[in-house]
């Protein structure tokens, strides 16, 4: 019978924040709530959401975790509240922790959520970053693995921006042992000072590529990944980027030149025809929605360690 190991640390802000045996911990309690073979109580534990950026699967797979462990949700809507109002955060944090038992933030910068982190003394969840997507990692990686069973050795192709989800797939990668190749234009590799962190985790230096080339990056992988080449905040940059991202999509001809089985992920929401397209979201190998409903299950496992 599987039982629920706590995390060493209180907090979840960053993919750094988690060893590999915990990671693998989170996978199959997230494969056991999924088949429904296991559940606990968390009746009376209360998960507060702070989101200044908008969401969809982020928000609702949180809510519906929380609900189907037994516990409630306040959703903390910076507009409806004093937090909009520029109340400093080690104020709100103090008090949060007196009413909730853990905290989901979604933001901008990663700086705000380690300020949270800093003054809470109840969990401190990154529900997404600029920097980081860790929960979407997470999701990620038990899609892979319900494909294809062992991670050790499999190889994930992203092709796109060297952003939040990028990020959080290479330090992810790097405690799994799993090759990740990210393909982006020229200056929008991935944060220097993350991947320099990342290769430290694991001695196999070989297990992370940046390439220019989305072919090369896609040659025999056995997941190609994308995400929308402009994030959220960069609406301004969206004209330029689409032109220096043009050869950069996930289309038929890409795919093909993967692995046999292969399977296609994205993070969602997708701007189709855009960085992928419409046949491919559609296709055999996809697995975008399954990897969307697993949000649900990994939080679930991710909130059990860091309460029960």
């Amino acid at each position: 019978m599987i039982k629920v190991n706590k995390l060493v640390n209180k907090n979840f802000i960053s993919s750094f924040d988690i060893s590999s045996q915990e990671v693998h911990h989170i996978l199959e309690l997230a494969k056991n709530f999924k088949s429904k073979d296991f559940n606990i109580n968390l009746q009376g534990k209360v998960l507060g959401l702070i989101f200044d950026k908008s969401s969809t699967r982020t928000r609702v797979s949180f809510q519906v975790a929380m609900a189907r462990l037994g516990g409630t949700t306040i959703d903390l809507n910076p507009t409806t509240s004093q937090i909009g109002r520029g109340e400093p955060i080690r104020d709100t944090a103090r008090v949060l922790s007196r009413y909730c038992d853990v905290l989901a933030i979604r933001t901008f910068k990663q700086s705000v959520l380690e300020e949270y982190a800093k003054w809470a003394t109840i969990p401190v969840i990154n529900a997404l970053t600029d920097l980081e997507h860790p929960c979407q990692a997470l999701a990620d990686f038990l899609t892979i693995k319900e494909e294809f069973g062992e991670l050790k050795g499999k190889v994930v192709s992203y092709i796109g921006d060297g952003n939040n989800v990028a990020n959080s797939l290479i330090i992810c990668g790097a405690l799994l042992g799993v090759e990740v190749r990210i393909a982006c234009p020229k200056g929008y590799e991935p944060n220097s000072f993350l991947l320099d962190k990342a290769s430290k985790i694991n001695d196999n230096k070989s297990l992370l590529k940046i390439t220019n080339d989305p072919s090369c990056a896609s040659l025999d992988a056995n997941v190609l990944y994308t995400d929308v080449w402009s994030s959220m905040g960069e609406e301004n940059q969206k004209e330029q980027k689409d032109k220096e991202f043009n050869g950069f999509a996930i289309d038929s001809n890409l795919l093909s030149k993967a692995a046999k089985d292969a399977i296609v992920l994205h993070c969602l929401p997708a701007y189709r025809d855009k960085e992928i397209t419409d046949e491919v979201i559609e296709s055999k190998n996809s697995r975008i929605f399954e990897q969307a409903e697993n949000r649900l299950h990994v939080q679930q496992a991710l909130l059990s360690c860091l309460l029960y």
